[in-house]
């Protein structure tokens, strides 16, 4: 789907190129999910620490570093099940809203990170992490940006399905075979989490570095003078 572009006349002799980068449903999307996201982490550290361990084979004490509790959402195993069993369906929900507008309306041509992007992931994390000359950018997502999104989708499959073999593990067995069994369900949903975890510093970072247009974009859906129309 091809981006609206205006140019706003704010003096005669000034102009201003805006963007409609962000369009209203992935902008209700990402904000029900980034809330569901935090809410699933808190209350999914507080479940893990009713029993932090991954199998009868591993030690269940001492397995990791245990979060502080004051980082955890729900106060007792039961209090967190509800705001973990409750934000799912948000979780859930807004994901498949997201991905299912970028299929119908072709838009994740523009996020999905494909064979063609490996070439220009180093140049990119270069400048970045260690102050390098910023490459060229000629579209909306940078090859890491793309890498970053197209990971987050990965990750939310993951944690969906394997949160449906422990939140039903009798009737999706067939669904747990493939995954290991119940405890390996268990340890990929973690692993998810943790990619989701390693995920958002890094996305803010990018948010940061890219300035207040990038995060009032998406509050607006439109994005002043972008780069990759300079």
């Amino acid at each position: 789907m091809a981006a609206t572009v205006a140019v706003v006349k704010q003096k005669p002799e000034e102009t201003t190129t805006v963007v409609y980068e962000h369009p209203l449903v992935v902008r209700i999307a990402h904000w029900l999910n980034a809330v569901a996201l935090l809410v699933m982490i808190g209350s999914g550290l507080r479940i893990f620490l009713a029993f932090p361990s991954f199998g009868p084979r591993i030690p269940q004490q001492n397995f990791f570093v245990l979060p502080p509790r004051p980082l955890t959402i729900g106060g007792w195993l039961g209090g967190a099940l509800q705001w973990h069993f409750t934000f799912m369906w948000i979780f859930v929900g807004s994901g498949l809203l997201y991905v299912v507008y970028q299929i119908v309306t072709g838009h994740w041509r523009q996020v999905l990170f494909l064979p063609r992007d490996v070439k220009g992931l180093w140049p990119m994390a270069r400048h970045y992490f260690l102050f390098s000359p910023k490459p060229v950018v000629d579209a909306a997502y940078n090859p890491l940006q793309k890498l970053a999104y197209t990971s987050t989708i990965f990750f939310g499959v993951v944690s969906t399905l394997t949160g449906i073999v422990m939140y039903k593990p009798a009737q999706f067995w067939w669904l747990a075979w493939p995954m290991g069994g119940y405890h390996f369900a268990r340890s990929w949903h973690f692993f998810a989490m943790l990619g989701f975890v390693a995920f958002i510093p890094g996305h803010l970072l990018m948010v940061a570095i890219h300035g207040w247009n990038n995060f009032y974009s998406m509050i607006t859906g439109w994005k002043r003078e972008p780069e990759y129309l300079e």
